[in-house]
């Protein structure tokens, strides 16, 4: 049923897609309450509350424009992706070391992954969804568009390891909260957050160059831009440390394009296990 509905609504010109998604932005923000407030306590913790109308608008094109980004053709969905900076990708590339694409949850994250795809293989870490109705969903758009997946386990570190030992290209979204054992707390927009350790440690381990990407969602549905940028801080220090190097990393990006961040996402919540940060997030961002 879901799927046949994405199929439907990947019909529709992008433009429509993201009109509807502005309405639905409002819409939710509307009538869920813990979701208008986190989104009101993360944004304004990181200082950007004047962007609040942009936020909710854009929150809700990210959900409408997933069924095109899911389920378009290759080639329509790629006459309304632009890519910068590709050079930056292909030096990092003739390393032979492999890469490490880390992308924050900002503009349309899932585009990235089927932007390299379409010009190089790639394998991005997958934690499938909570809600169990999109997992088929989810797994065959993201196959279908060349994207090979590696689950968010032992297993799958050890897929990740391997793509970059052949030299090829891994994704990871490093804003994602990890599980307990996966990740050390390090300031967010200074606020303590549960921060993953994987990409520091594949890369001390690989010596991979690390290349930040996100897609830029245009105005008015004239497509996306994605952009790369280099990674120049070296990961040495603690885990901790490192951790920050990242998070300081991925501030910057999101800075350029606040409104599009997910600031609904729970960023600050505390795992099942993981000892709270002696300076406590808010646990009304549970």
């Amino acid at each position: 049923m879901l799927i046949r509905l994405f199929r439907f609504l990947s019909i529709f010109p992008l433009p429509v897609l993201h009109n509807l998604g502005n309405l639905l932005g409002y819409f939710v923000y509307a009538v869920s309450a813990s979701y208008r407030r986190r989104l009101r306590l993360n944004i304004t913790a990181a200082g950007f509350h004047d962007q609040l109308g942009s936020a909710i608008r854009e929150a809700g094109k990210n959900i409408m424009e997933l069924p095109f980004v899911w389920c378009a053709s290759d080639e329509r969905l790629m006459r309304n992706v632009k890519v910068e900076n590709w050079e930056v990708v292909q030096n990092a590339l003739e390393l032979g070391k492999g890469l490490i694409f880390l992308t924050p949850h900002l503009g349309c994250f899932e585009l990235v992954g089927q932007a390299v795809a379409a010009r190089t293989s790639i394998t991005c870490l997958y934690r499938p969804p909570h809600k169990s109705a999109l997992k088929p969903l989810l797994e065959g758009a993201r196959t279908l568009k060349g994207i090979k997946l590696a689950p968010a386990n032992l297993a799958g570190v050890r897929i990740l390891a391997k793509a970059l030992k052949r030299g090829e290209t891994i994704g990871l979204l490093p804003d994602q909260v990890p599980q307990q054992g996966e990740g050390v707390w390090a300031n967010f927009f200074g606020k303590p957050a549960y921060t993953m350790t994987l990409s520091a440690k594949l890369q001390n381990m690989s010596g991979a160059p690390i290349v930040l990407a996100f897609a830029e969602r245009l105005a008015f549905g004239a497509g996306f831009v994605v952009h790369f940028t280099e990674f120049n801080q070296a990961l040495i220090g603690t885990p901790s440390q490192q951790a920050s190097l990242i998070n300081q990393a991925m501030e910057q990006l999101i800075a350029s394009q606040a409104a599009q961040y997910f600031w609904s996402y729970n960023r600050y919540k505390i795992p099942d296990g993981v000892a709270a940060p002696q300076s406590t997030p808010d646990q009304d961002v549970q």
